[in-house]
């Protein structure tokens, strides 16, 4: 029993038979043929726009400031799991922590744009039975 508790804590998480480290090391390009046809199709055209991202990344890790970006309709791939990424929603940055179910979508699909609204009471004129009290 305790060899089954092992070998459940070593299983680790796979992206399309293929561990998180064996996706890194491959080139964007190549990581592109894992993804569904959609976002590769998307990482391939926009592959230069990808790239400059990443390096951008890797420029802001070693200053230790913030990634901040704008890009919603940027495709995660494999070299930004694990990465802390603040994504515009339209007012303010949500902070975004990349995991590997998170590979082939975009960074917009995780920092919502529309906030839950709470309404209130209706004033006075808003109803036929408040228009009456207002005379």
């Amino acid at each position: 029993m305790a060899e089954n508790d092992e070998i459940m804590k070593k299983k680790e998480i796979l992206f399309r038979g293929k561990s998180i480290l064996e996706l890194k090391a491959l080139d964007t390009r190549e990581s592109a043929k894992f993804l569904p046809s959609r976002s590769r199709r998307a990482v391939l055209k926009h592959f230069d726009v990808i790239e400059k991202f990443l390096r951008r990344c890797d420029k802001k890790i070693l200053r230790n400031k913030k990634i901040k970006t704008h890009l919603r309709d940027l495709v995660i791939v494999p070299k930004m799991v694990g990465l802390n990424i603040q994504i515009h929603n339209g007012k303010s940055f949500q902070d975004v922590l990349i995991t590997i179910e998170m590979i082939g979508h975009r960074l917009g699909e995780f920092a919502q744009t529309r906030s839950k609204v709470n309404h209130g009471s209706a004033g006075i004129g808003a109803t036929k039975s408040s228009r009456s009290a207002k005379k």
